[in-house]
């Protein structure tokens, strides 16, 4: 199984450094990449901004890959069960990519285009830390499949 982690802009020092972390330790349980496209800071409009991201996400997504578009509107999902459609997903053996808007999220082309949308809740979190959330949850996921004690669940 190979994932991406697709996402807008770099990732500032700290940021970096927990995401850096955390893919590491996923690359245990899969073929792990992560790519950055450049933001659209000097679009005329948030839209056009969204727009001109978007075409660079879309030419980064693999072919024939299943797509899951991070976005407030999509569905929240506890740990466990993004770990049962980790397994899922493992079984069709397609690429998988997780999309991260920049400030701004991402267009609605992008989002009506995705596979599934999921949602980290309805706190509003910059787009930097979303993504090591994601990086995150992505290894707890794999820790739960193997029944590994980093994930401690509800008491």
């Amino acid at each position: 199984m190979t994932l991406l982690l697709l996402a807008v802009g770099r990732l500032r020092a700290a940021y970096r450094d927990a995401c850096d972390d955390y893919l590491r330790r996923l690359a245990r349980y899969a073929r792990v990449e992560e790519a950055e496209v450049r933001e659209a800071g000097r679009a005329p409009t948030v839209e056009a901004q969204r727009q001109q991201e978007a075409e660079r996400l879309r030419a980064r997504l693999p072919g024939g890959g299943t797509v899951v578009a991070l976005a407030r509107e999509g569905s929240p999902w506890t740990s466990e069960e993004l770990a049962r459609r980790m397994d899922g997903w493992r079984v069709t053996a397609r690429p998988l990519a997780f999309v991260l808007g920049g400030s701004h999220g991402l267009s609605q082309g992008l989002l009506a285009s995705a596979n599934i949308r999921w949602s980290l809740g309805p706190l509003t979190l910059p787009h930097e830390l979303a993504r090591v959330v994601v990086a995150e949850q992505l290894y707890r996921a794999f820790t739960i499949l193997r029944g590994e004690p980093y994930h401690k669940g509800q008491a």
